[in-house]
């Protein structure tokens, strides 16, 4: 997938002032609708992220209609798993672009962390979740539903804190003039079956995507390729997500019961919110005993590198295989179906996290189960000896007297 199509520059709007308040600075990255900037609000004389959507939209009033009223929903939401949205900007036909003000969380998103470091054990796993399924749990108490959640959506602060950024937009284009029925809005890696059949989905499509997140955390890799974004978006429509364990070993049971129930081809048949799956993983987390970890920050992530931009005319680099982009696309663009699945797909993998093979994590729990068993084993021997001592003494105790 290519950078933003935009009709300006890219970062050619480094230097401006937005409204007279906000201070457009480096350029972060770009994504399928918008680029996002470091800002500063000179007004609180605070730093910003400045999310500005690309100019095309400034001429669409039902997509400023709706962008507008999603950024207030989302202002509203107070949650530490969300990216606080300070302020919007509608934009003008023929002029400045429409915007967003938010929070800037200084350190890097999920997807740089993956690049860094591969598959995530378990407990790190739940780490991410747990800040991630809070925030959406937020806003589908709210009614709203995110459509996009992804690892480029998820930040990671280099104070460890875990968030959600992205909330309406592309509520805002789904409902927008330049859509139609006949378009499929997201990202096809992580769309819900519901999605690329009706375009509709609710909160379940939000969970159905934090399913294949948890599967990409644990395996390193989204659950079905294709040579087409279109085409990986259709086979969840014939295929279940399979368990993460056949692509990676350590992946404990409870998991793949997780990563199975979110991704349920039907929606009825998984969690009904992220609040309800949220539940389900301290259920987990507390039966596999899974120690509380923070979360680290990419080291090399587009946003350290913005501190240091001077020349704001491109993007930073994104890394070997590139962001996966928000993008429309049409339905006559669909293939036909394939006749059967690559049984490449399921071939099992292996990976590190930190450096540390993630097999070292399942042998470290065989050996504790070993080591705990022959300690058991030891004790009731030792106990059957002393029995049988107390025992021989006991009868031959007259003879001895």
């Amino acid at each position: 997938m290519s950078p933003m199509e935009t009709y300006q520059p890219t970062g050619a709007l480094a230097g401006a002032v937005l409204d007279g308040r906000y201070r457009v600075d480096a350029l972060i990255a770009t994504g399928g609708m918008s680029g996002v900037y470091r800002g500063v609000d000179l007004r609180l004389d605070r730093p910003v992220a400045v999310k500005i959507m690309d100019a095309r939209y400034a001429s669409d009033e039902h997509f400023l209609t709706r962008f507008q009223r999603e950024a207030r929903a989302v202002a509203r939401l107070k949650d530490p798993g969300l990216v606080a949205v300070y302020d919007q900007g509608a934009g003008a036909p023929g002029g400045q672009p429409p915007y967003l003000v938010m929070e800037l969380v200084e350190g890097g998103t999920l997807r740089e962390l993956l690049r860094e470091r591969g598959p995530m054990p378990p407990h790190a796993v739940a780490a991410v979740l747990r800040p991630v399924l809070s925030g959406l749990a937020a806003a589908h108490r709210a009614g709203l539903v995110h459509r996009d959640i992804k690892p480029e959506n998820v930040l990671i602060s280099d104070d460890g804190d875990v968030k959600i950024a992205d909330f309406g937009l592309v509520r805002a284009l789904a409902d927008a003039k330049i859509t139609s029925t006949d378009v499929i809005l997201g990202t096809a890696a992580y769309l819900a079956p519901e999605q690329v059949a009706t375009g509709d989905t609710d909160a379940r499509g939000d969970v159905y995507a934090v399913g294949v997140l948890v599967y990409e955390l644990l395996t390193g890799n989204t659950p079905f390729a294709g040579d087409s974004p279109l085409a990986v978006a259709y086979q969840r429509m014939d295929h279940d997500v399979p368990p993460p364990s056949t692509r990676i070993t350590g992946v404990p049971r409870q998991f793949d019961e997780l990563v199975a129930y979110a991704t349920a081809r039907d929606p009825a048949e998984r969690f009904a919110d992220a609040a309800e799956m949220a539940d389900e993983l301290e259920v987990i987390a507390t039966e596999l005993g899974l120690p509380r970890f923070r979360v680290p920050a990419p080291r090399n992530s587009a946003m350290h590198q913005s501190l240091s931009l001077v020349d704001t005319s491109s993007a930073p680099t994104a890394g070997v295989d590139g962001p996966r982009h928000t993008r429309a696309f049409t339905r006559d663009e669909l293939p036909p179906r394939p006749a059967a699945e690559d049984d490449d797909e399921y071939r099992p993998l292996t990976g590190q996290f930190a450096g540390i093979e993630l097999g070292e994590f399942y042998w470290a729990r065989q050996r504790a189960k070993r080591v705990l068993f022959f300690w058991v084993v030891a004790v009731l021997t030792l106990a059957a000896l002393a029995g049988a001592g107390a025992w021989a003494l006991g009868t031959n105790l007259p003879n001895l007297l």
